[in-house]
């Protein structure tokens, strides 16, 4: 399926993964793509997400606030240096220990990974991208198809980064008319 994105849209899988890390997600889910398309959009995509008042800096701002409750977040951080327990000490303390790299997540060889692993829903996100693709009889999947498939399955998380800014029907028709006119 890969060999059908356009280089755009397979920067933006790869800006999703980098985003995944960042906010140290353990997989990747539909919101880091959307994050992915946020953060390098085409110069088509740009109209449309400016217009729609869409921002990189809050959407990451609303993805972190909607993982909060994810296990040691900033939030259990905070949690545990209240009853003093240092979180930021003790991962210093295993690193002193070990090596700098104790806290990579290992394959069953030993070896690093050098990729997180992309959740059901954001496969299932991909693979809706695609069919966008092919019902709209477009060659190739593009950053805007990428929008499409998350838009067809949207989780909570995509929610709260779009809806407040406007509808998702009306984001997909911006969509659709941004790629009826490249066409």
């Amino acid at each position: 399926m890969f060999e059908r994105f356009t280089r755009e849209a397979r920067v933006i899988v790869v800006l999703a993964q980098e985003q995944a890390r960042e906010l140290g997600h353990a997989q990747i889910e539909p919101e880091h793509i959307v994050l992915g398309v946020l953060c390098r959009p085409s110069a088509r995509l740009r109209g449309v997400i400016e217009s729609s008042g869409l921002n990189f800096t809050e959407a990451v701002d609303t993805v972190r606030r909607m993982h909060a409750d994810d296990p040691l977040g900033d939030d259990d951080a905070e949690a545990l240096r209240a009853i003093g327990i240092d979180l930021d000490a003790v991962r210093e303390s295993l690193r002193a220990s070990f090596d700098d790299d104790v806290f990579e997540q290992k394959n069953r060889a030993g070896f690093a990974r050098g990729h997180i692993r992309f959740s059901k829903a954001a496969k299932k996100s991909l693979e809706l991208a695609l069919r966008e693709a092919v019902a709209r009889k477009d060659n190739r999947i593009e950053s805007e198809h990428l929008l499409l498939g998350i838009l067809r399955a949207p989780n909570d998380v995509t929610r709260a980064v779009i809806e407040p800014h406007l509808p998702l029907d009306d984001l997909r028709a911006r969509l659709y008319a941004a790629l009826d006119e490249a066409a």
